[in-house]
């Protein structure tokens, strides 16, 4: 019997396993490094040890300080979680030999899944379906291709490459990313199947020789072949799904398969289908599993590592369906850029669970209010997962309650989450892992363009009705109010790519006298169109107006402000907007979307300034390549410099034509948010023969 578990690992995944082990009375073990020290799931353990490091990230990967931490907190058996160490042979094998048990498959199943190249080359002696594969760049004929690290997975070290000419750097690019997230860099080519989808099984072994399939999924929308959403059951031809989990339990029996595991495949048009690879973990999407079976995977793995046998040997039945999606702190505008910050409110209206099966909706999460998001992990902040009766129901509950989600101080891809799940494509099950490639309409923000005037005033009145309430003084006459009308008090925003001036004044009553509201680009000479085509303004509260590209005036009233709370009748319609202030900082959430603004001072101090042509280090990280050097002329999009942060490569590209002036960090250099990594004079003197044009610099 296990009677103290530690877990060597951290976030959501830490909290995951320690519910269960409340559940059936385990004592839990938390190990961390500095960044973590004030985690929720270092909170939430029995007991806690620190992992000494130079870096945040390698203290999670020395084997010899995690059985050092198990040693001096009396654990007698380790769980690996997902990630770090989880697919790790030698660490494994080190648990086990240490006298501790240890919970997951054998070190050698590690071993020979962990190598892809040699599990492709063992599953297809079992009789499972492979695409054709290599390992020298000369033996690439046809395209497109797939690079792929033969070690680890989350799509770090993978490429897409579709012509002989881009092969050799996708392959360099792939081997650098996977030596720096798995510490291996050995990669292979395999041929890509356009509009495939992804659909895994879930397999589970005990000691006693059953392996069992618990399902499938379709985890096929995807993004830098990472997966953010996924569901059970796929939609699949039954005899399909009677294939595809025969060839998963094929391949679990063909290695004396234990503990939780899942066997990936691709699933072509044609209906074939293809050995990806086997996950020799417990996997991020397992909750939507639970959710369709009632089964508490964790519980079995434990159950499992103590030596019982599966309670049963065939597929469970399914009630229902269930969605997962990856609510993750990234930019899907920018490239699906990683963000950083912190977080200062992170609240899902409806949550009935979380960390553990259940119906309705379930809420796995790491973070918490406070939580601050840094560069040294990955960008997942949480899982929402949905279960309903059907597909259709799970979807809309799901993207609902992102929808009304507030999710204040990081960016994330809720947005983006929302727009795929309301999408007809996605309704209709047209879904493959080139599904955000085609669609670029779901990366637009929720809160359409002609509604943000709407919630920067909102974030105005807000700000007004707190000044009010802070006031010494004549607290209960409204803000700016006078026995004669004067001018409209000013409030000036940055949202965006924009900046906002709110112009209002009150009535003696409290009621909006007069409003108007100019948005215009952050950058002139980048708007599409002049402020005065996004401006919203009016004389009075009757005839004011919220103007934008195809918007219809609103009459707008307002109802009631408070600090945290505002009303707005707009054409008869009362629309409530949640405000939560921190400093300058003001998110409004409101019933068409969010927004998330900056209040600009009245009276601002002076900055410094930074040269024209600067590039600014969009986060934190570390350069690690340096492309080009002082004196190079440049065009639009070549690349300058790699910046890798939360273990992935970003390459920051040329803006515009010019000659590259200054290159003030040098590789291997440590950057914060907004340090200039470049500068490039693209003037005409500087060569350029023709002015460049600033629509085009702005791509």
């Amino acid at each position: 019997m296990i009677d103290r578990l530690l877990v060597a690992n951290r976030g959501e995944i830490a909290r995951r396993v320690f519910a269960t082990c409340r559940a059936m009375g385990v004592q839990t073990v938390a190990v961390h490094s500095d960044a973590d020290a004030d985690a929720p799931f270092v909170a939430e353990a029995d007991q806690a040890v620190r992992l000494p490091g130079d870096t945040p990230v390698e203290t999670y990967l020395r084997i010899e300080l995690i059985l050092d931490a198990a040693r001096r907190s009396g654990a007698d058996a380790v769980h690996s979680g997902y990630g770090f160490l989880a697919e790790n042979a030698e660490f494994a094998a080190a648990v086990t030999d240490a006298g501790l048990t240890w919970v997951g498959p054998p070190a050698k199943v590690i071993a020979a899944m962990g190598d892809k190249l040699a599990a492709k080359a063992l599953l297809a002696e079992a009789g499972v379906p492979m695409l054709p594969s290599w390992t020298d760049t000369d033996e690439v004929t046809d395209f497109p291709v797939l690079v792929k690290a033969s070690a680890g997975g989350g799509g770090r070290g993978m490429r897409v490459v579709r012509d002989a000419a881009g092969l050799s750097e996708a392959v360099a690019s792939a081997r650098r990313e996977a030596a720096a997230a798995f510490g291996d860099g050995t990669v292979f080519i395999e041929r890509y199947v356009e509009r495939g989808r992804h659909v895994e099984v879930q397999i589970f072994g005990d000691t006693h020789g059953t392996v069992a399939a618990l399902g499938e999924r379709d985890c096929s929308i995807q993004r830098r072949h990472q997966k953010i959403i996924e569901e059970t059951p796929a939609i699949v031809d039954p005899k399909l799904r009677a294939r595809l989990h025969e060839a998963a339990v094929s391949a679990g029996r063909a290695v004396d398969y234990v503990g939780a595991g899942t066997v990936e495949f691709l699933l072509a048009p044609s209906g074939e289908f293809f050995f990806l690879e086997m996950n020799t973990r417990l996997q991020v999407e397992h909750p939507v599993t639970e959710a369709v079976t009632g089964l508490d995977l964790v519980r079995w793995q434990l159950l499992v590592a103590e030596g019982e046998p599966l309670p049963l040997g065939a597929t469970p039945p399914v009630d229902g369906h269930a969605i997962e999606v990856r609510l993750c702190a990234e930019d899907p505008a920018q490239g699906f850029r990683p963000a950083t910050g912190t977080l200062h409110r992170f609240a899902i209206p409806g949550v009935s669970g979380g960390f553990a099966p259940t119906k309705g909706l379930r809420l796995d999460s790491g973070v918490v209010d406070g939580s601050t998001v840094g560069v040294h992990y990955d960008s997942m902040l949480a899982k929402v997962v949905a279960w309903a009766p059907t597909r259709a129901e799970a979807a809309r509950a799901l993207a609902g309650a992102l929808a009304r989600a507030e999710i204040h101080g990081v960016t994330t891809n809720r947005d983006l989450l929302v727009r795929v799940l309301r999408s007809p494509e996605f309704d209709a099950v047209r879904v493959d892992t080139g599904f955000l490639d085609r669609h670029p309409e779901v990366f637009a923000p929720l809160l359409p363009a002609d509604r943000l005037p709407l919630a920067a005033l909102a974030a105005a009145l807000a700000s007004a009705a707190a000044r009010r309430a802070d006031a010494r003084v004549l607290a209960g006459l409204p803000s700016g109010w006078r026995n004669v009308p004067a001018v409209a008090q000013l409030s000036r925003f940055t949202g965006r790519d924009c900046e906002i001036e709110v112009r209002y004044r009150l009535d003696r009553a409290g009621g909006l006298a007069e409003w108007s509201v100019d948005h215009s680009a952050a950058d002139p000479e980048s708007a599409d169109s002049s402020a005065a085509d996004n401006r919203a303004a009016g004389r009075s509260a009757a005839d004011s107006s919220v103007a934008g590209p195809g918007a219809e005036p609103s009459a707008v009233a307002l109802v009631g402000a408070a600090p945290a709370r505002v009303v707005l009748d707009v054409d008869g319609v009362r629309q409530a907007y949640r405000v939560h202030r921190v400093g300058s900082e003001v998110f409004v959430d409101g019933p068409d979307g969010a927004a998330s603004l900056v209040e600009l001072p009245r009276l601002p101090l002076p900055t410094a300034a930074v040269a024209a042509g600067s590039l600014l280090a969009p986060l934190p990280g570390a350069v690690t390549r340096v492309h080009v050097q002082v004196g190079q002329r440049v065009t639009a999009g070549d690349p300058l410099l790699t910046l890798e942060a939360m273990k992935l490569e970003h390459q920051v590209l040329a803006p515009t034509d010019g000659v590259v002036t200054e290159l003030p960090v040098p590789t291997g250099g440590q950057v914060r948010t907004g340090a200039v990594l470049a500068v490039i004079d693209g003037s005409p003197a500087a060569g350029d023969p023709t002015p460049s044009n600033p629509e085009e610099d702005l791509r």
